[in-house]
């Protein structure tokens, strides 16, 4: 079974839904880049469609907005024929991911807020006890 290992970013919002059976499933858009650079300065970016299952699909899905960088290893890694919105035929890789992290920092506006620390609660030095207990 081909496996892909590669690192991009989420090029669409997940999208979580859930089987007739009530598996869930997560889809992905990850943008990879590979090779040089061009003339422009830009790598060629490599789409992979992919999709995320089970518990790990919906504990992650809040997790991954556009723009979030991951590293993701994809079973049963495969290419699709497309027909794109022009008529002419795309070709994407398709596969099924086992392993997924975020890396790198959160989107910009996608920040994750901290955690509320709990409120400190002081004494004055009068409600101090001092008294020893022996």
């Amino acid at each position: 079974m081909p496996q892909l290992i590669d690192v991009g970013r989420i090029g669409r919002d997940s999208e979580l839904r859930y089987t007739p059976s009530g598996d869930a499933v997560l889809n992905l858009a990850i943008a990879c880049d590979y090779g040089r650079k061009g003339n422009d300065g830009k790598r060629p970016t490599q789409w992979v469609d992919a999709t995320l299952w089970g518990k790990q699909a919906e504990a992650l899905a809040p997790y991954l907005p556009k723009g979030q960088q991951v590293y993701f290893v994809a079973d049963d890694a495969h290419v699709e024929m497309f027909t794109k919105g022009d008529g002419s035929q795309g070709v994407k890789l398709t596969g099924r991911i086992s392993q997924i992290k975020l890396v790198g920092s959160a989107p910009q506006g996608q920040q994750a807020k901290p955690a509320q620390q709990p409120a400190l609660t002081t004494q004055s030095y009068e409600d101090f006890d001092d008294s020893i207990p022996f």
